[in-house]
């Protein structure tokens, strides 16, 4: 979807928004029911479907055997984590597809515009979620990473997939989103097929041994720093390795 669609999209909605109640009172129950906003593909703005178009670029020259899709988190690998890429992740052509602020339906609206059209990485290594947190129940984010997780298999099939737990986020423990994590990362868990996709928790790689998040690995308790994501390729790399084999 290019951006004259883009455009064309916001206008419809704002036609709709003038309309008043008496066209809303005109759709069918079903269409006016509440329903999982984790699965509904859905762009964001001008500037991010820019960065999305550049995206849909690079799958298209297809150069890349490992692929990452994310959250601000992934997109880090080009601030914070850019040495440790550079050193473990470039030299096996990898791609970086993670936008600052997606949420899964985010990630849904760009694998389905394009972002996997002529790719065929040897793995996706895919972590998202944690942006869904104030807005979807645990159910409904894990059903969005699991929607994701069948959108990579079908379009790539030939490709494996690298599962991520979401990272802990919030410095102590007992904070609210350390349990909704939990219950989130519990559920994908499930989606571990034993062939080609594997999930991997590396949750307590980050952590003290009472749960604290230290600050000298994500200072805002949320996105790693450098020694962050130099934690998070040594945890990956030997099943990075292997399931590219």
């Amino acid at each position: 979807m290019k951006r004259n669609k883009f455009s064309a999209l916001i206008v419809g909605i704002a036609v709709l928004t003038l309309a008043g109640p008496q066209l809303l009172s005109a759709q069918p129950a079903e269409t006016t029911a509440a329903k999982n906003t984790a699965i509904i593909p859905m762009p964001r703005d001008e500037k991010w479907v820019g960065r999305h178009d550049g995206f849909v670029t690079i799958a298209k020259q297809g150069d890349f055997d490992l692929l990452f899709v994310g959250d601000s988190i992934t997109d880090g690998w080009r601030g914070s984590g850019k040495t440790v890429w550079g050193k473990y992740f470039a030299p096996m052509k990898a791609a970086n597809f993670g936008i600052g602020g997606d949420q899964t339906q985010h990630v849904l609206w760009r694998l389905d515009n394009g972002e996997l059209e002529g790719a065929h990485p040897k793995l996706a290594v895919l972590m998202i979620g944690t942006n869904n947190l104030r807005n979807n129940s645990n159910e409904e984010i894990a059903e969005g990473i699991a929607v994701i997780v069948k959108d990579i298999r079908t379009k790539c099939p030939a490709t494996k997939v690298l599962l991520l737990a979401v990272f802990p986020r919030a410095e102590k423990a007992e904070a609210p989103e350390r349990a909704k994590i939990k219950a989130i990362n519990d559920i994908i868990a499930k989606l571990d097929d034993g062939k080609m996709v594997k999930y991997l928790d590396i949750s307590a790689k980050f952590l003290d041994a009472d749960g604290t998040l230290p600050k000298a690995i994500m200072p805002d308790s949320l996105h790693p720093n450098e020694a962050g994501y130099q934690i998070w390729a040594d945890a990956v790399l030997p099943t990075v390795q292997q399931m590219m084999k």
